[in-house]
């Protein structure tokens, strides 16, 4: 079996349950939406510190969780021994993002600057608020900027590690 590199996993969700009887599993997924977590397989799953692949059959949504059936495991005991496990896959399953989208993943760690060239700090993290999402910036203090392009957001340069932003400095 292939070593597993942690660095190119991308957490996607968590096996939160069982589901019936012949060795389905309910999924808290992290994805957008929900059941697109299934379309991905294998999964690489996390358990007791360490990470192993698994094959997924089939899943759908079912009403407000996700169900996936996994090979191999036939009933309620096997599924049983998964609940608690995270679920991640390789960086390379990911479909290339369309012209001005970007992955979350990517965005963290980038330097936000204003147009005016101030550093704001760095994006340390990504928050969904429902209108659209904000990028947490930390610096001496913490910013909450919110990510609308062509608004807030005036570039996303990737290569050189850097976002432009429409944003007073003492906001």
């Amino acid at each position: 079996m292939t070593a597993i590199n942690e660095d190119q996993l991308l957490e996607l969700g968590k096996i939160s349950g069982i589901f019936g009887v012949k060795g389905w599993i309910k999924v808290h997924s992290y994805t957008d939406p929900r059941e697109g977590i299934v379309k991905y397989s294998p999964w690489f799953i996390k358990q007791k510190g360490s990470w192993r692949e698994i094959e997924v059959e089939t899943g759908k949504r079912q009403g407000k969780t996700v169900i996936a059936k996994i090979r191999d495991v036939n009933d309620c005991d096997q599924a049983q021994l998964l609940i608690g496990a995270e679920i991640a896959i390789h960086n390379d399953q990911l479909d290339e993002p369309e012209e001005g989208e970007y992955y979350w993943r990517d965005l963290q760690g980038l330097r936000v600057v204003n147009t005016e060239g101030v550093d704001l700090g760095t994006v340390s993290q990504m928050m969904e608020t429902g209108a659209n999402d904000v990028m947490v910036v930390k610096s001496d203090r913490q910013r909450l900027i919110p990510f609308t392009q062509g608004h807030a957001v005036i570039k996303v340069d990737l290569e050189a590690g850097v976002i432009t932003v429409d944003w007073d400095p003492d906001f």
